[in-house]
């Protein structure tokens, strides 16, 4: 059976188990590595930010309300009936497109470094382009589950699919965000071929939008000098790839063991955003490569336990709403490692759980929320034809 003929009208569901069952394992893989990652963050974040002000706790209190915030959210999302909240995925994607129209309008969006990407709320900034790649999954999703038999034509199954990315991808890239705009696209295309569209579409597509992508950034001079400076690291050490270097020699010094918490060198002005987009370069000179490692081995682990849980998956809509969110989720802490060791060019793109940050905290929240919620929803036995369903064929 293909990943296109998973039923989607009725859903039979397993037989339900027991907490201590396999069934709940995966989702609380998830919450184990989500939590010690979370811990690890704050740590390092006191560590890398207490000499910034006044008040040494002053970013730790933050991401502190920060998270207790995810929390709620996650325990919210948790206990909502998806299938009720999927009638309005419509009205979830247009909220979002909005929000990312704000952003750019003069007087709404903020401007920083040269990006407009955060919209100023008074009491707090928000980053509408987070909440925006999850809104694409949950839209996306809910279309390719109720176009299902569809997928394999070209007007339904790729044509019309692709303009709703191509809205999502064109709004954040002129924020600039080039690096969130590839996130968007490569996950919703990875998530158009688990639904059944034909690579007959979809490759060239790719290649058109590599070529458009790739003309763009050599037309954006911040941009081509970060991929000029990536090519020549050492070249580049006091000019464009500054703060590349500064990451490196952070891992050169923390070695095996590390330097301790708070003995660090780099985060003392030496390493721009220390505390966000490069923090994990500050764990790997204070805690040293086992710590590094053991972050690496805490991804890998929850990744293993999403995919895990996307086997119990009742039908297409769940399937890809959860590898959706997995995608977003796994990929964003793969480019900010590539990017903090030099493999990838610099690009700033938060850490999953550990940089500092309300609204990529806000988007984990939700991610995690819909583990536990998928968890226990796909362990009920359900007979009854998916009411989402039911509206679109009355």
């Amino acid at each position: 059976m293909t990943i296109a003929e998973i039923p989607q009208t009725v859903t039979a569901r397993p037989e339900p188990r027991t907490q201590s069952g396999p069934l709940f394992q995966p989702a609380w893989i998830v919450l184990i590595c989500s939590v010690a990652l979370s811990i690890l963050g704050l740590t390092i974040l006191y560590s890398s930010t207490a000499w910034k002000t006044g008040d040494p706790s002053y970013f730790l209190k933050r991401q502190v309300i920060w998270l207790a915030v995810s929390v709620l959210v996650g325990w919210g999302v948790s206990r909502v009936d998806l299938e009720y909240v999927r009638r309005y995925a419509w009205i979830v994607a247009g909220v979002a497109l909005v929000a990312l129209f704000c952003v750019l309008v003069p007087g709404i969006g903020r401007t920083v470094n040269g990006a407009r990407r955060w919209v100023d709320l008074g009491v707090m900034k928000v980053q509408p382009s987070e909440f925006a790649k999850l809104a694409m999954v949950f839209a996306l999703a809910h279309y390719c589950g109720i176009n299902q038999r569809h997928m394999a034509t070209f007007k339904r199954g790729f044509f019309l699919p692709c303009c709703g990315i191509g809205a999502f991808a064109l709004l954040i890239i002129a924020e600039p965000d080039f690096g969130t705009t590839a996130l968007t696209g490569v996950v919703g295309f990875i998530m158009l071929f688990l639904a059944g569209t034909r690579l007959l579409y979809m490759v060239p597509t790719v290649f058109g939008g590599l070529g458009v992508f790739a003309l763009a950034v050599w037309h954006d001079p911040v941009r081509f000098g970060r991929i000029t400076a990536f090519l020549d690291v050492e070249a580049n050490r006091s000019d464009g790839a500054y703060q590349l270097w500064q990451a490196i020699l952070a891992f050169a010094s923390g070695g095996v063991d590390g330097v301790g918490l708070g003995n660090g060198r780099q985060q003392m002005a030496f390493l721009p955003e220390a505390h966000t987009d490069f923090i994990f370069a500050i764990v790997g000179e204070e805690l040293g490569l086992w710590f590094t490692l053991g972050s690496v081995v805490a991804f890998m682990a929850l990744f293993w336990a999403g995919l895990a849980h996307l086997r119990r998956a009742p039908n297409l809509f769940g399937y890809l709403l959860m590898s959706g969110s997995l995608l977003l989720l796994a990929l964003q802490a793969i480019i900010n490692l590539g990017v903090v060791t030099g493999s990838f060019p610099t690009k700033g793109m938060s850490m999953p759980f550990i940089s500092y940050g309300g609204s990529n905290l806000l988007l984990m929240g939700f991610i995690v929320g819909l583990f536990f919620n998928t968890a226990r929803a796909w362990s009920r036995p359900n007979l009854a034809p998916s009411r989402a369903l039911m509206e679109v064929s009355a």
